[in-house]
C-alpha cells in the first residue's frame, strides 16, 4: 500500500533551476498505522470537546425545542391560527412581552422566533446588563442591518429587573424599529415595566403547563433524549413528579434527570421513588413577587367569603413558602376590621390576641393561634359598614374641602375664645336622659349628610335600633 503526504516543508526537495519542486515521499506500509492513529487523534481532539459539551448539558437544555412543532403548551398563542403563530408564519413580528411563571417556554419561544425569521438574535439578562450593554447592542443592530431586512431581535430575560433608566434606553430603538424587543418576565408588567415601554409592546400571557403537556414532555424526554433513550425507564406513576413540577417544564425535566441519575440499571418511576429522592417540595412562593400578593389576596377573600377550608389552605401555602408570620397576623387584624367589623366586634380582639401570641411563642407553634383566628374570622358574620363609612367620609372631605367647625363644638381654653362664642350652646350629653341629646355635630353645609349605613346583622341591628331611637328619621334607611 502506497500512501502520500500532502506537500509540506518536510518534503520539499532540493531546488532545481531556482524553482522549488515538490517531491512526494512514499511511506512504507509499516508506517501506515502511525499515520492512521495520528489522524484519529487529530479528529478526537477536534470533535470530542463539542460532543462532550453536548453531553454535559442538563436534560432541560438538551430537550429545548428548536421549532414550533416541537414546542409544548401555550396553544392559545402558538397553536394553529393563534395570534403569535400567524405573525411568525407571516415573517413579521412586532415588539412584545411574554409574561408567565418560570419554566413555561418564554426564552425558548423567543429563540424559535429568531431562528424561524432568520434574523440576528441578541440576548441580554436584566440581572447582569446595564444601560451601556443595551446601547452597545442597539448600535450593533443599527450598523449590521441592511435596507428592508427584518429588524434584529433583542431578547431581554427578566426585564422586570431593569431599572427605569435601563428601560428608558430601549424606547427609541423599539419605536423606530431598530430592534424588535422580546421581553420575558415572571412579574406583572403593569407594576414592573414603565408605561411608555408597555405601550410600545404587545403583552402575551403564558400559562403553567397543564397535565397533558407535562406528560407529553415526559414521554418525549424518555424516548428521544440522547442519554435517556439508552436507559430502560418505566413510568409506573406520575402523580408525584407532576405535583412537584407545578406546571414548570424545566422543573419536571430536572426532577426526571435527578431520579434517573440516582438509579443504577433499570429505572421504575413511582411516586414513592420521586418523593424519596426529592425529600421535600420547595413551593413556588416569592415574598417580594406577584405570587406573594396573589396568595394573600386569596387568603383574605376566603375569609371574606366565609370559607374556613380555603382560608386554612392559603394560610398553609404561605407558611410552607416561608412567609413572615407577623405579616399573616397583621392582615388578619385588617380583615377583622374591614370584613367582620361591627357584625362581630370580638373578631378584632381575637386577631390582636393572635398577633400577640405569635410574637410571644414564636414558630412553629405560632401557626396554631393563627389558624384559630383564621377559622374564627371566616365563620363570623360579616359587615363592612365601618369600612364603607370611612371611605365615604374621605371622599366627602376631598370633595368639600375644609368646612368650618360649628362654634358650639369648638374648644374654648381662653377668655377671648369664650367671648367669640366658642363652645357656646354645646349640650353635654351626660346631663340628659339616656346620655343623649339631639344637636348638630356636622358642619353647617353637611348637617344632613349620612355616612354610616348599618348592615343588619344581629349584632349590628342593635346599634342601628339605638340610632333610630336617638335620631329618629335621620337614620332610617
Amino acid at each position: 500500500m502506497d500512501l502520500f503526504l500532502f506537500p509540506s516543508e518536510s518534503i520539499f526537495g532540493e531546488a532545481k533551476d531556482n524553482e522549488k519542486v515538490y517531491k512526494t515521499k512514499r511511506i512504507h506500509r509499516k508506517n501506515a498505522p502511525i499515520l492512521f492513529f495520528s489522524c484519529i487523534r487529530f479528529l478526537f481532539l477536534i470533535y470530542f470537546p463539542i460532543f462532550a459539551s453536548d453531553m454535559a448539558q442538563p436534560l432541560a437544555e438538551r430537550m429545548r425545542p428548536k421549532t414550533l412543532d416541537e414546542y409544548i403548551g401555550q396553544r392559545h398563542l402558538v397553536g394553529e391560527g393563534a395570534v403569535l403563530r400567524k405573525m411568525i408564519d407571516a415573517g413579521r413580528v412586532s415588539s412584545f412581552l411574554l409574561w408567565g411563571p418560570p419554566g413555561v417556554g418564554k426564552t425558548t419561544l423567543a429563540q424559535i422566533i429568531a431562528h424561524k425569521l432568520d434574523t440576528p438574535f441578541y440576548t441580554l439578562s436584566a440581572v447582569t446588563s446595564g444601560v451601556k450593554d443595551v446601547r452597545d447592542v442597539i448600535e450593533r443592530a443599527k450598523s449590521g442591518r441592511f435596507f428592508n431586512e427584518t429588524s434584529p431581535i433583542l431578547f431581554i430575560d427578566e426585564i422586570h429587573r431593569f431599572s427605569k433608566s435601563q428601560q428608558d434606553s430601549l424606547l427609541g430603538a423599539v419605536e423606530k424599529g431598530i430592534v424588535t424587543l422580546i421581553g420575558a418576565t415572571t412579574e406583572n408588567p403593569s407594576f414592573e415595566v414603565i408605561r411608555p415601554l408597555l405601550s410600545r409592546c404587545q403583552l402575551y400571557v403564558l400559562k403553567s403547563l397543564e397535565k397533558d403537556d407535562l406528560l407529553q414532555l415526559l414521554h418525549r424526554a424518555i424516548t428521544e433524549d440522547v442519554e435517556l433513550k439508552e436507559r430502560k425507564i418505566d413510568v409506573k406513576e406520575t402523580g408525584a413528579i407532576l405535583r412537584y413540577s407545578g406546571g414548570d417544564a424545566r422543573k419536571l425535566l430536572n426532577i426526571l434527570e435527578l431520579v434517573v441519575e440516582s438509579e443504577s440499571g433499570d429505572v421504575v418511576i413511582t411516586d414513592e421513588l420521586v418523593e424519596n429522592r426529592l425529600q421535600q417540595n420547595p413551593l413556588a412562593y416569592d415574598k417580594d413577587g406577584e405570587m406573594h400578593y396573589d396568595i394573600i389576596s386569596a387568603f383574605i377573600k376566603s375569609i371574606r367569603g366565609s370559607d374556613p377550608d380555603a382560608a386554612l389552605y392559603w394560610m398553609a401555602r404561605m407558611i410552607e413558602g416561608g412567609e413572615d408570620p407577623q405579616f399573616i397576623a397583621r392582615r388578619m387584624i385588617i380583615s377583622a376590621s374591614e370584613d367582620i367589623g361591627l357584625a362581630n366586634p370580638n373578631a378584632l380582639l381575637l386577631a390582636n390576641a393572635a398577633f400577640d401570641a405569635v410574637m410571644k411563642i414564636g414558630w412553629p407553634e405560632g401557626r396554631i393561634p393563627l389558624a384559630e383566628c383564621a377559622v374564627y374570622l371566616a365563620t363570623s358574620p360579616k359587615s363592612n359598614s365601618a369600612y364603607m363609612g370611612i371611605n365615604s367620609a374621605l371622599e366627602l372631605v376631598k370633595n368639600t374641602g375644609n368646612q368650618p367647625v360649628p362654634l358650639h363644638l369648638r374648644n374654648a381654653p381662653t377668655q377671648l375664645m369664650a367671648e367669640l362664642g366658642y363652645s357656646d350652646g354645646y349640650k353635654y350629653a351626660h346631663d340628659y336622659p339616656g346620655n343623649f341629646v339631639e344637636q348638630q355635630f356636622l358642619p353647617d353645609t353637611l348637617k344632613d349628610k349620612r355616612l354610616w349605613h348599618a348592615q343588619h346583622t344581629p349584632s349590628e341591628e342593635k346599634l342601628y335600633q339605638r340610632m333610630i331611637q336617638c335620631w329618629g328619621k335621620r337614620f332610617e334607611d
